[in-house]
């Protein structure tokens, strides 16, 4: 280990990480050229490919650092949009069963989804350098792309670094939900925090929200894919060695990483996009399933944030300035008040972070800290993390009806797979206000509101 694994967990928590081998993997990553700081590790980790899922390290380019796709996952930005809107939740009524069938009729979901748009090539190239951008100028989504991480772009994205199969996989399948742990979520706020960061993000409460979970399908599983298999023969030739093949690397100023960094960009402003258009699709479903105008609706982004993906940032490291490259693999970037990244109406409050539960307890709304930046390179967690595999849950889920205990718990579901929903029952994952209750009192992010869900449509 070239530096410390740390992980920011309670003993309860921990009692849940140790079920698997992802401290194992903590420790392995601490092993990666160039690493600085320490081998990071969020509450909601679990065991991933290669890093962690809720895993963080930062390399420096300058000190040998390397790039490593496993490190940024398969998903690649599998990332979270959230919408907020003018109605309450008892404006839905007897009218949330049928917004829900539009929902699930307007939005492609499930293994394997065809998307509603097909991309020319051109069009693929312009979404691969442009990203949600893309989408707005085509009057998807809406022009409002500064309140999306990186603005929903990041630069060099290219086309021509992605294989043809990842190419053919990603024409067929923007404007799709995807299938495991993706989803679309209407919600209520049921309890604010911070009430001026919640009036800051137009959060009130008892008002309903839409939170969608996706990233870039096919296209970024391909990218990862194809970028392992070139890793792991330039770990050979520069002479790499790592305890865990799976965290197969190049050198940051190596050929295999600028392709790797040019077709992950790509497919991470595929996903931007994918969510700018996948939100312009859920505005239309309640305007026509709720009969109402937009200026009624008053549908507006509130923030979009980015899931597994790796990013040159600059961070203080033993008390200077240093150009990183920061693998968030589930985990969420959590920058501070006042920086100039964040849009100008948010930089009183810090960079919004969205941490979605399960689909039958809550989701958490929490702002980025200066302790973030200092300690985690301006980083947090990304969700509840799971404890339980799909496997064990659907044999878990035997004999019971988790569409009918969903709605128990007033949340009404709609679902494409056979078993999409007893593979993400609630169950199947750890308490998420506990995970936000750790990140809270490590001081890497505040709470400012919860979401209680009360329709989901998934994969």
């Amino acid at each position: 280990m070239r530096v410390p694994g740390l992980i920011l967990s309670d003993d309860r928590l921990m009692a849940d990480i140790r079920q698997d081998a992802a401290l194992e993997q903590v420790a392995n990553a601490a092993c990666l050229p160039g690493i600085v700081g320490a081998s990071l590790a969020m509450p909601d980790i679990h065991q991933g490919y290669g890093l962690p899922v809720g895993g963080v390290v930062a390399t420096d380019p300058d000190a040998g650092g390397v790039v490593s796709p496993g490190g940024v996952g398969y998903d690649i930005n599998c990332g979270v949009r959230l919408i907020r809107t003018q109605l309450a939740a008892e404006d839905l009524g007897s009218r949330l069963e049928p917004l829900l069938d539009r929902l699930h009729a307007a939005v492609p979901a499930g293994v394997g989804a065809r998307g509603r748009i097909a991309l020319s090539p051109a069009e693929l190239r312009q979404v691969a350098a442009r990203g949600a951008a893309w989408a707005a100028g085509r009057g998807w989504g809406g022009g409002d792309v500064e309140r999306i991480e990186s603005h929903g772009c990041l630069p060099e994205g290219d086309a021509d670094a992605l294989s043809d199969h990842a190419r053919e996989r990603g024409r067929g399948q923007l404007g799709s939900l995807g299938s495991g742990n993706h989803f679309l979520e209407i919600q209520t706020v049921d309890a604010v925090y911070d009430a001026p960061a919640a009036a800051a993000l137009g959060l009130q409460p008892g008002g309903v929200t839409v939170m969608i979970h996706t990233g870039s399908r096919g296209l970024g599983h391909q990218v990862c894919t194809d970028a392992l298999r070139r890793c792991e023969a330039a770990m050979q030739r520069h002479r790499i060695v790592l305890p865990d093949r799976q965290l197969a690397c190049a050198p940051a100023e190596s050929d295999e990483a600028r392709d790797y960094l040019a077709a992950m960009r790509a497919a991470a402003n595929f996903a931007f996009a994918n969510r700018h258009v996948l939100a312009h699709w859920a505005e239309q479903a309640f305007l026509e399933a709720l009969g109402l105008s937009p200026a009624d609706l008053g549908w507006r982004l509130v923030y979009d944030v980015a899931h597994n993906v790796a990013k040159e940032e600059t961070h203080t490291v033993d008390g200077r300035g240093r150009r990183l490259i920061v693998h968030r693999k589930g985990a969420t970037r959590a920058f501070p008040p006042g920086h100039r990244e964040l849009p100008a109406e948010y930089r009183g409050i810090g960079q919004p972070v969205l941490i979605p539960g399960d689909m039958g307890r809550y989701s958490f709304v929490l702002v980025g800290t200066a302790r973030a930046m200092s300690e985690t390179f301006g980083s947090t967690c990304h969700g509840a993390g799971r404890v339980m595999s799909r496997t064990a849950a659907v044999k878990a889920a035997r004999g019971r009806d988790i569409g009918e205990e969903l709605r128990a718990r007033g949340v009404s579901a709609r679902a494409t797979g056979r078993h999409a929903l007893e593979e993400e029952m609630p169950e199947a994952y750890k308490d998420v206000q506990e995970v936000v209750g750790v990140v809270e009192g490590f001081g890497i992010s505040k709470k400012v509101a919860r979401l209680r869900p009360i329709g989901v449509v998934k994969g």
